[in-house]
């Protein structure tokens, strides 16, 4: 099924009433055209314009020849049949159809005739009767903007949406032709922003050698042009908007150079070979500052970083506070740090899963955290078992007074310690604790204060998760003694982040 998005970019030539009333002319400019795209790849469609004269002029104004539109259309008329030939000729050239239907009667023929595409006008943007014959269709649906205000480009992207319709919109400005200093393309980068799920085309009526707005419009990211065509005869001259092939030549020429220097949309671009060796070798490579053993934790402790380096090396890229390095091999002084001798072990994802485990822990309590509060993951033995033993803390003022919240989960531990200089009080806002002070265990509920006086050794634990306001003295960073030396000797026992709640 064709949708817009699966035909983009999309170029669309309008003939409008170029063809003179002359089907012949018409089926010259459609070849004209035709031959000229063939050198590029895109999808090109053609578009016509449909309007029941019996009906869309007043008869009190038919025949006028001072009334330009009247004049110019009755003029250019073409029977129905003549529509269906250069349809015909459309399909068989393989072009994509498209129709503008400027009344209701002329979506009954738009969809007796089988067109892919309806395009709605400027002029009929916001003609409500014509746009509810329209959306009665199953077509994709290409809307023209101009001088439409947005509060009413609001509402018809709300009646598309509503309708579940497949449409487009595009920035066009209708002076004929327009010049540079009026084209306003920046519309384009208010309509992507304003209408982030609906492809965004750009209508150009610039003069015809104009080339410099198509490439910017891509860089907009218009994926959708239309320009009216055609072609010059020794009875026939264009209109001063409309483009001759060797101008469309010139214009899809233009259009092709835009986006390749623009490149991939919508996504992070493939990167070559080069590029990749290029930043590589100019990236910091990790060296041995001294002897490292086997089982050694490799980190800027016992690593430099200096240039250059060699192919497989870790970098100073790679030293990321999630990023773990365990030396599979020894590594001599000023040798250089090679992926092949150490293990990486990325904690990333499981410091996430803590922060959101944290955060669910915080709104099931209704306890509130303030945003830029510092926070801390305490894993004692690692990582990897802090859903066994740890904590999480959010430290929300830390003066001659401190306040902490600390986050138990359900069946976590926090191994016996003991501070020297600061006092506690636990205050148990939520969830229940089961507290060792000095080998003397007890339970306490929500509501619950206890005091744990410096030098006194204490742990807890949780059955089903608990979070305990901490109001003590000030908190110092070397004032937290373990009892148990592998907790002491750990010097990777914490994680700390400050941008944790989006």
């Amino acid at each position: 099924m064709l949708t817009l998005t699966s035909i983009e970019p999309l170029f669309v030539f309008e003939m409008a009433n170029n063809h003179m009333g002359d089907v012949d002319h018409g089926l010259r400019i459609i070849r004209a055209i035709h031959e000229v795209s063939q050198d590029f790849g895109f999808h090109f469609a053609f578009k016509f314009q449909y309007r029941q004269l019996e009906s869309f002029i007043h008869p009190g104004f038919k025949g006028r020849n001072d009334i330009k539109y009247v004049k110019r259309f009755s003029e250019t008329k073409l029977e129905e049949r003549q529509f269906r030939r250069l349809k015909d000729e459309l399909e068989q050239r393989g072009f994509i159809t498209v129709c503008t239907p400027f009344d209701e009667a002329s979506v009954d023929l738009i969809e007796a005739h089988g067109f892919d595409i309806i395009k709605v006008a400027s002029c009929s943007f916001t003609d409500w009767p014509l746009l509810e014959r329209i959306v009665q269709t199953e077509k994709p649906i290409i809307a023209s903007t101009a001088g439409v205000a947005l509060e009413e480009m609001d509402k018809v992207v709300s009646f598309f949406e509503h309708r579940q319709r497949d449409f487009a919109l595009m920035h066009c400005v209708a002076e004929y032709p327009t010049g540079a200093q009026y084209l306003q393309l920046n519309q384009i980068s208010l309509l992507r922003e304003r209408y982030p799920q609906v492809p965004i085309g750009y209508s150009t009526h610039e003069h015809p050698d104009n080339t410099d707005s198509i490439k910017l419009a891509i860089a907009k990211g218009a994926t959708i042009f239309e320009k009216h065509v055609g072609v010059i005869t020794d009875s026939i001259r264009l209109n001063a908007y409309s483009a001759t092939p060797e101008q469309i030549r010139a214009w899809l020429h233009a259009a092709r150079q835009a986006l390749e220097i623009c490149g991939v949309r919508d996504r992070r671009a493939d990167f070559g070979a080069e590029e990749l060796a290029s930043l590589q070798s100019l990236r910091r490579g990790a060296f041995a500052r001294r002897d490292i053993k086997q089982g050694e934790r490799v980190d800027l402790k016992n690593v430099f970083l200096a240039i250059p380096t060699t192919e497989g090396q870790v970098t100073a890229n790679d030293l990321s506070k999630y990023t773990e390095f365990i030396a599979q091999f020894d590594v001599k002084q000023n040798e250089p740090i090679l992926f092949a001798s150490v293990k990486k072990t990325d904690h990333r994802e499981k410091i996430y899963q803590i922060v959101q485990q944290a955060k669910s822990l915080l709104a099931k309590s209704k306890t509130v955290a303030p945003g830029k509060a510092d926070f801390e993951i305490s894993h004692h033995y690692g990582v990897e078992r802090f859903d066994e033993f740890g904590i999480t803390m959010i430290t929300v003022v830390n003066r001659e007074y401190c306040k902490k919240l600390l986050l138990i989960l359900p069946g976590q531990k926090h191994p016996e310690q003991y501070h020297k200089q600061k006092e506690e009080t636990f205050h148990i806002l939520y969830g229940d604790i089961l507290l060792n002070l000095n080998g003397n265990v007890t339970t306490h509920q929500k509501g619950d204060i206890v005091v744990v006086e410096p030098g006194v050794k204490h742990s807890f634990t949780s059955k089903h998760g608990a979070v305990i306001e901490e109001i003590s003295s000030t908190h110092y960073a070397n004032d937290s003694y373990y009892t148990d030396p592998a907790i002491l000797n750990n010097g990777h026992r914490k994680t700390s982040l400050t941008y944790w709640m989006s």
